[in-house]
């Protein structure tokens, strides 16, 4: 069997890059493992690899669905495992690309999710947002979860609902649901090759703020603002994300651009820092330095890597 490479880390760290170098060098096709990536018209702001970056290498759960439509773990999970198995059977390397660290726990942790939850429990807690606020929305999540409450910021509202809706329909805290599986990490089968990139936290910083502004200069808000004129409406999940939901405070006139690029960036940088305590919490995983070490050595390196453990598995 050929081996499944998976490539990890904060946002800005070069996995892109690497993802497709590896892709050319070992026949590889790559699944996308990020939460925005999988929307259309989404380009700008999830930092989507252009044609030219995916460099004519088959890419899956890119551009897959339209912004409006809903997109869970559990389909993740099941979307991303079809197209493993697909590209196994043709012979070729899956490497599953992306820095959502649940979608990735997912394909390789025994993790269940509920693939239906309950609309009528998801419309209630919605108008409760909207009558109540959500700090209100937040401290309900804190009686009957705590641990979860102290993991989601009272922004977080996607997940702070989701996790009172599962704690209604399973009759017990979501982080009981999950929450054990999160810190335990079976060993991996021989033939996974699980990969994580770093750099400095400077050197991230600096990635990160130059991203943003190139970013903006490419278009963030005038994607976002095409995105509202052809009616999507602002409080679509992808579109609280980050960039997204930056250029939105522009465009309604809550923030200069000046405080939008200083708050865009501080968030990026925010959510690098929890991409990083996420990953580094995970034994198996293999680090490399981005910036010590140069695409091609950390390239060599993998591929000696990958020809070795497919040789075993054989």
């Amino acid at each position: 069997m050929k081996p499944l490479i998976i490539i990890v880390g904060p946002t800005a760290v070069g996995k892109t890059a690497l993802g497709v170098a590896l892709a050319q060098a070992l026949q590889g096709e790559i699944i996308s493992g990020d939460s925005v990536q999988v929307y259309r018209k989404l380009d700008i702001g999830s930092a989507k690899p252009t044609l030219a970056e995916q460099g004519n290498i088959p890419h899956y759960l890119l551009d897959a669905l339209e912004p409006a439509e809903p997109f869970t773990v559990a389909q993740f999970q099941t979307l991303a495992n079809q197209a493993i198995q697909d590209i196994q059977s043709r012979g070729k390397v899956p490497i599953v690309v992306g820095g959502t660290g649940l979608y990735i726990r997912s394909l390789i942790d025994p993790f269940q999710f509920a693939e239906h939850g309950s609309e009528s429990i998801r419309s209630f807690w919605t108008a409760f947002l909207s009558e109540q606020g959500k700090e209100a929305l937040h401290q309900e999540l804190a009686k009957r979860d705590p641990l979860s409450a102290q993991r989601l910021h009272p922004n977080d509202t996607v997940r702070i609902i989701r996790a009172l809706e599962m704690c209604q329909l399973t009759g017990k805290p979501f982080s009981e649901t999950r929450g054990n599986q999160d810190l335990n990490y079976p060993p991996l089968p021989p033939s996974t090759l699980y990969v994580g990139l770093t750099a400095p936290r400077e050197i991230i910083y600096e990635r990160i703020n130059r991203r943003c502004e190139q970013m903006v200069a490419a278009g963030l808000i005038e994607e976002t603002h095409n995105l509202i004129k052809e009616g999507y409406s602002p409080k679509l999940k992808p579109l609280q994300s980050i960039g997204y939901r930056h250029a939105l405070l522009y465009l309604y006139g809550k923030v200069t651009l000046p405080e939008m690029m200083r708050i865009f960036q501080r968030d990026t940088r925010h959510f690098a820092k929890r991409q990083l305590t996420w990953f580094r919490r995970d034994p198996r995983v293999v680090w490399y330095d981005t910036y010590s070490g140069n695409l091609t050595n950390i390239l060599e390196s993998l591929i000696g890597t990958c020809s070795g453990m497919e040789s075993r598995v054989e």
